[in-house]
């Protein structure tokens, strides 16, 4: 209808190409224009302005002798200023940006090893944005942006990668295991020793207190007693803390059962071995 009445329209974000007699002759700017059909005007086409972005995965090898797919993203526009170069010079805009992006990352790629690959994915987006733009402003495009989403290796060695890292990290566990169990068995020793050097200390300190007592009590005896020597004191100790040790025995409802000799003779056995070793223990 609008082609009867010689009236066209272009849309918001969108610029038409006029030709008269099949000759460009300006470019049409949104919102209505007037096209005389019968002079020989026309409009060649529609040039969109709106951002557009273009997803490529590309094959290649690394340093390193890796197959890898590189996925890029480039995003585009049309210049306005270059709006009927961008319509007349390419046929294909895709096309010409996907060819210029397989050179770019055929050509980077290959001299970097896999990780470094990884690593320098900005890099690589760089060559390929300075590359994309200086090419396609000649043909009125602008390259907004260009983006390495992602690098993949092949499976096998994707599998491979990961065994490495698998291993990596099960060969580090194990060395912080053997490390922490070598600090748990000093300090598990460190503590036994001072255990025992305190145990030690205790019984040396009763060990003394009792030779303390028994001193202090023969002295008593002798003074209070006269004629009594320290002989005779200790033995009478030496009994009544042996007495008392078999009444302790006795009491005891789990006690193991325990044979000593018993008698009169036995008693002063028992009080001549206990006294011999508190005065070897005393010479020592």
């Amino acid at each position: 209808m609008g082609n009867l009445f010689c009236c066209v329209q272009v849309d918001q974000s969108t610029v038409a190409m006029k030709e008269g007699f099949g000759r460009f002759e300006e470019v049409l700017q949104p919102g209505c224009h007037c096209m005389p059909w019968v002079l020989g005007k026309r409009i060649a086409g529609h040039l969109s302005l709106r951002l557009q972005q273009l997803d490529i995965r590309c094959e290649t090898k690394t340093k390193d002798n890796v197959f890898v797919n590189v996925v890029a993203s480039i995003q585009y526009r049309a210049l306005v200023n270059k709006a009927n170069d961008a319509f007349y010079k390419l046929s294909n805009t895709r096309s010409q940006i996907q060819a210029y992006v397989f050179d770019v990352i055929r050509g980077t790629v290959p001299k970097l090893n896999l990780d470094d690959a990884f690593e320098q994915k900005n890099e690589i987006a760089k060559a390929v944005e300075d590359e994309l733009e200086k090419a396609m402003s000649a043909y009125g495009y602008e390259i907004v942006q260009t983006l390495i989403v992602d690098i993949e290796p092949d499976e096998h060695v994707k599998r491979a990668m990961n065994e490495i890292n698998a291993a990596a990290r099960l060969r580090m566990a194990a060395k912080d295991k053997a490390e922490a169990e070598k600090i748990l068995q000093i300090k598990r020793a460190e503590g036994e020793a001072e255990s025992k050097y305190l145990s030690g200390l205790g019984i040396a300190r009763q060990r003394q207190a009792i030779v303390d007592g028994l001193r202090d009590s023969v002295l008593g005896f002798s003074v209070n007693v006269p004629g009594t020597t320290a002989k005779d004191v200790m033995d009478m100790v030496l009994v009544t803390q042996y007495f008392d040790t078999m009444k302790e025995i006795g009491a005891a409802s789990k006690a193991s059962a325990v044979f000593i000799p018993h008698g009169p003779g036995a008693v002063r056995d028992v009080a001549s071995q206990i006294r011999d070793g508190l005065l070897q223990g005393s010479y020592h």
